[in-house]
């Protein structure tokens, strides 16, 4: 079997001022082909865990290979822009929603591809929005908007996985579908070689977006849910369906 193309070893992280484990050591392996979500309370660590798998904080135990190998300091630039981390408020800089999305290709790691235009319709074109929506400002957009817009700027660099923090907790349940609906579409392209982790509180959309179930508890990963949380996930996507 292939290694997993992301893998966690005993990966921990603390707040030291406070003395508290806030990710106990977790193993955790993602594999292409793989959209997994993961389910927990509020507070229980799963963004810890997200943020601590795409290498954005300071690990304080552990290690990630990516392709059966240690990322090294050196790799990180590189690891982060084949395995992205979407959060749940996108960061966009001043400017149009086309200055956002040339915006990653003025950075060194992206400097060997060129931002495609017709790429970026074509994505836009999904969700019902011309070519008259990059002329938009940034500050003028909606919650459902900015999160398409921070979507789009990470799925045109052809990432090899998503790391999704959330990304439609806010967000009125047709911007959410659209979300969806543009990760299930780059996921199907490829779904050989590409992977999805995606946090939800939502049991429906759990249902929708995701075919391996993990749960958190206040710090620690449970990778083998209950079978009361299989039978609420499964009950979701019924009633989804119906």
């Amino acid at each position: 079997m292939s290694a997993p193309l992301v893998e966690a070893r005993g990966l921990a992280r603390r707040d030291a001022q406070r003395d508290q484990v806030l990710l106990h050591p977790t193993d955790f392996a993602l594999h292409s082909g793989e959209r997994v979500v993961l389910t927990g309370p509020s507070g229980s660590g799963k963004s810890v865990f997200l943020r601590a798998l795409a290498l954005l904080d300071p690990l304080d135990g552990g290690t990630v290979r990516w392709h059966g190998e240690a990322v090294a300091r050196a790799r990180i630039p590189s690891y982060r822009r084949h395995i992205a981390y979407l959060r749940q408020r996108p960061a966009l800089i001043d400017g149009s929603v086309e200055d956002n999305l040339r915006y990653p290709y003025s950075l060194a790691v992206y400097r060997d591809i060129r931002f495609d235009a017709a790429r970026v319709h074509a994505l836009f074109d999904a969700t019902g929005r011309g070519a008259d929506f990059l002329s938009r400002a940034a500050s003028e957009l909606s919650g459902g908007e900015a999160q398409i817009v921070a979507l789009v700027r990470v799925l045109q660099l052809d990432p090899e996985a998503l790391l999704l923090d959330e990304p439609t907790a806010s967000l009125d349940p047709d911007s959410a579908r659209e979300v969806e609906a543009l990760v299930e579409q780059w996921f199907q392209l490829q779904r050989e070689t590409r992977a999805t982790v995606w946090i939800s509180h939502d049991p429906a959309q759990a249902a929708r977006v995701g075919t391996r179930h993990i749960t958190m508890r206040a710090g620690v990963l449970d990778a083998s849910p209950s079978s009361v949380a299989q039978s609420s996930l499964q009950q979701a996507a019924s009633g989804d369906a119906q």
